[in-house]
């Protein structure tokens, strides 16, 4: 009850990544959809880059240490993420208008992205110990799920990441302090990191005057809800097996595009299983729950289309890589699947496979024209030989622009090329390559 009465009142809510990896992911997707429902409601957003406390590594749902990245790597993998969130506001918003939940009436805070580095980068050791380290409690720190989790394996903790609390603890109670934010969000895995910094906050003072305290008893009263800290986690993805989706479950799909392509990202919503769906519904998306209940009715009623993951994959492009990027995954679709190429057009081919450098390649023209197939199925990167095509194409298990080769010898014609510039490799089933000749 007291956080809905005080989330009545605007505040800000942040939530924080490491930069561990060079992209978000998924798994950081959940959390960021907590944080996007904050901002669109008016409150003010803040996403909390981690380049000081990603030298060490959360101990939080691992069984050992992480390797320590280099100070480059952390810089650039800070940018990309920097970069990613701004993105993600920006097109979340877009998203939301459409999507009839912003008003002009809604007055929206341009979300922030700080970086813990900012506050860290000056404190010597000795200052963190004698500041932060005083309000700390080893009980209460080795009580902590994480940290004992670490505690019953072979592996032990080093101090270094089990001081790792102490520094998301000290992030809370500067944001607090200095960005008037009461409520941070996480993953479930984060509680006793997120509690931690409630600790911290009650425990150490401001190094500025105190609080004035108003006179009349409902000012007080607000004033006191004003004054508290709030915690909020929200569940790890999990599919229905249970398994957890991210990095270091080695199963991640990046938000990045040329890290997890657009056909890749939005296929993967579209193989979700029917027990997944109708959770992935309202986690991913903002659609109503009366949208979902209606969508999930007409589902039941013809699974075999897959009516609800389709829908599920289209909102998630639109709100992950914008509106456009939704028929750039339908057309990467269609060529994937066999559609027709003329009708498609080589542009849109181009433009839906511009970040896959796996399926589409380039080559000047005197590379390609008049060369046998072998060599051109070799450059295209569908073959890793031209006697493995050969073998292929007497196996009937070569096709250009969906059309099975049978002569092993044929060679690449500019009549072979869809609008004088783009040419479709398949090998298998599957296996498709697309060449841009340029």
């Amino acid at each position: 009850p007291d956080v809905e009465k005080h989330t009545q009142n605007k505040t800000a809510v942040y939530c924080g990544v490491d930069p561990t990896a060079r992209s978000l992911h998924l798994g950081n997707l959940v959390t960021f959809m907590g944080l996007l429902h904050f901002h669109i409601t008016g409150h003010q957003a803040i996403a909390l880059i981690g380049s000081a406390t990603g030298t060490i590594g959360d101990p939080s749902g691992r069984q050992s240490e992480r390797v320590p990245l280099s100070q480059e790597a952390i810089d650039d993998n800070s940018s990309n993420i920097t970069q990613q969130i701004h993105r993600f506001f920006e097109n979340g918003s877009a998203y939301a208008k459409r999507r009839g939940w912003l008003s002009k009436e809604t007055e929206q805070s341009t979300p922030k992205v700080l970086n813990n580095i900012e506050w860290f980068k000056s404190m010597s050791a000795m200052e963190f110990i004698g500041d932060v380290g005083r309000y700390a409690r080893v009980t209460q720190m080795l009580a902590r799920e994480s940290v004992k989790a670490r505690l019953d394996t072979e592996h032990g903790i080093s101090f270094t990441e089990f001081a790792y609390q102490l520094l998301q603890a000290y992030d809370y109670w500067y944001l607090y302090h200095n960005h008037s934010c009461r409520i941070q969000l996480g993953g479930s895995d984060q509680w006793g990191n997120i509690t931690a910094g409630i600790d911290m906050i009650h425990k150490k003072k401001p190094n500025s005057t105190t609080l004035h305290v108003p006179a009349s008893q409902d000012d007080q009263e607000t004033r006191r809800l004003e004054d508290r800290a709030f915690g909020v986690t929200i569940p790890l993805l999990l599919n229905s097996k249970g398994e957890k989706f991210g990095k270091s479950a080695g199963n991640a799909v990046w938000i990045d595009e040329t890290m997890t392509t657009l056909f890749d990202f939005y296929q993967f919503f579209v193989k979700t299983a029917d027990e997944d769906v109708e959770r992935y519904l309202p986690l991913f998306t903002l659609l109503s729950p009366e949208d979902i209940n209606s969508l999930m009715h007409e589902h039941k009623q013809n699974p075999e289309k897959r009516i609800a993951q389709h829908k599920l994959a289209d909102e998630v492009t639109e709100l992950v890589h914008g509106l456009e990027s939704v028929s750039k995954a339908k057309t990467a679709t269609k060529v994937l699947f066999g559609g027709d190429l003329q009708e498609i057009g080589a542009d849109n081919i181009i433009q839906a496979f511009a970040h896959d450098n796996q399926r589409l390649r380039a080559a000047k023209r005197d590379q390609v024209l008049d060369v046998g197939l072998d060599a051109i199925a070799v450059l295209a990167g569908a073959t890793r030989s031209k006697s493995e095509t050969q073998k292929l194409i007497k196996s009937g298990g070569v096709y250009l622009n969906n059309v099975k080769v049978t002569d092993p010898r044929v060679k690449l014609q500019s009549t072979d090329l869809l609008n004088d510039k783009l040419c479709v490799l398949r090998v298998g089933k599957s296996s498709y390559h697309i060449l841009h000749v340029e």
